[in-house]
């Protein structure tokens, strides 16, 4: 400083070099050198300052607009670094002052969240410890214990005494939850194993006694391993009902050779609900031939509700019964709706001969025929225009099938009548 040729308040210059005078115990520190005149390398330092100041004002807004202020303590710390290395002239000492004061702030701040979070934490550890798997369902207490660790993620720090306490804790509790998982499903998967071998072993056995003479000895035998079959236990649905199906073929072959050589005949037995659905389509056929089709709509919308209402195991429907009855009711529908019709239009239609009767029906029945082709073209239309929508273009669709097959079912009534009308 004794060779300084130009003095300010905050700093000199001194054989061409820029200096920033100490503070807070620092030595003097040179942060330039003189480019062109040592006036403009002064104005051009103390300017700069004003950078630093205005970084300092920066943070202490976005601390006051920011909802997790305590987030901020590291970039504090680094400006505070920055600000002891900066380049620049003027008064450090209050930026330095006011970046402690907010420093005892956020520390403070930090101190009462962490406080909070380590009272979550042991919470959540409580709630971890008093997961319990119920009726070995492990997806529920699985999915409550992901729900906690997300709560555990979103929670903030905890104070450093305490932060591998908690941590650890709660990484055990997964850790030795998990790993009695994986022990209970190898277990099973084993326990699973060893039923299967056994089903296997009684599909052999019984595959087996088809090579006996003995009938009597080999339909006791049958009868003992259908009771250890039912004693094996659960295994997964498909690989059961593959299994299943494999023994119940061996069962019926070996019953049938027994039947064979007694000369027993045994009638097929069938599903109580396929032979409810046979009496309910026979009757449904009989309604569509009713001379008071306008009450058999009514008694067919009863049948049709029942028929809904039985659940038949997969494939133990008769298909060509379902199709049977869908039809008999679709044509009872349309009959009743043109009696309807022709009611409504022909008020003595009753007293009519029988030929007009028919040209009546045929004449309305084409009209409705018509009509109904008509309204399909417009839904047809309608849908092609549709914007892409899955559920949306499946429900046009069944109205779609709906229209086509009410249109089928017309016909077929209008060719019968055109049929009856030739025989008068």
């Amino acid at each position: 400083m004794e060779n300084a040729t130009l003095m300010d308040e905050y700093g000199y210059v001194s054989d061409g070099k820029v200096f920033l005078k100490g503070y807070l115990g620092n030595p003097d520190r040179q942060i330039g050198e003189v480019k062109r005149t040592e006036q403009e390398a002064i104005d051009y330092f103390k300017n700069r300052f004003n950078i630093a100041s205005s970084k300092v004002e920066q943070l202490e807004s976005d601390v006051e607009e920011a909802q997790n202020k305590g987030s901020y303590l590291t970039k504090l710390v680094q400006l505070r670094k920055k600000l002891l290395s900066f380049d620049g002239l003027g008064d450090f000492v209050p930026l330095l002052e006011r970046l402690d004061k907010l420093e005892v702030v956020l520390e403070d701040l930090i101190k009462v969240n962490q406080e909070k979070n380590l009272e979550i934490k042991r919470a959540l550890l409580d709630e971890t410890r008093a997961v319990q798997v119920e009726n070995d369902d492990w997806q529920a207490a699985t999915d409550m214990l992901q729900e906690i660790k997300s709560k555990w993620i979103r929670t903030g720090p905890v104070d450093k005494e305490y932060q591998e306490e908690v941590e650890g804790t709660f990484q055990l509790l997964l850790d030795t939850f998990f790993q009695q998982r994986r022990d209970f499903f190898s277990e099973l998967n084993r326990v699973i194993a060893d039923r299967i071998e056994r089903y296997t072993e009684l599909i052999a056995k019984s595959d087996s006694l088809m090579r006996m003479y003995d009938l009597d000895e080999a339909s006791r035998i049958l009868r003992q391993v259908r009771s250890e079959w039912k004693d094996v236990g659960e295994i997964p649905v498909k690989r059961s009902a593959k299994l299943y199906k494999q023994f119940k073929r061996s069962n019926q072959r070996i019953m049938d050779k027994i039947n064979r050589i007694r000369g027993i005949v045994t009638q097929p037995q069938e599903n109580p609900l396929v032979t409810k659905q046979r009496e309910m389509c026979r009757e449904a056929e009989q309604l569509a031939r009713s001379s008071d089709i306008i009450q058999a709509s009514e008694r067919a919308k009863t049948l049709l509700n029942q028929w809904k209402e039985i659940r038949l195991p997969p494939r133990v429907g008769d298909k060509n019964i379902a199709e049977r009855f869908r039809s008999a009711c679709d044509k009872i529908f349309e009959l009743s709706y043109l009696a309807r019709v022709i009611s409504r239009k022909y008020p003595a239609f009753e007293i009519r001969t029988p030929q007009d009767q028919l040209n009546i029906k045929i004449r309305e029945m084409e009209w409705l025929i018509k009509r109904e082709k008509a309204d399909l073209e417009v839904t047809i239309a309608n849908a092609q225009n549709m914007p892409p929508d899955p559920e949306a273009e499946r429900q046009v669709m069944g109205k779609i099938n709906i229209q086509r097959r009410k249109i089928t079912m017309k016909e077929k009534i209008l060719e019968e009548y055109k049929i009856a009308l030739t025989r008068i």
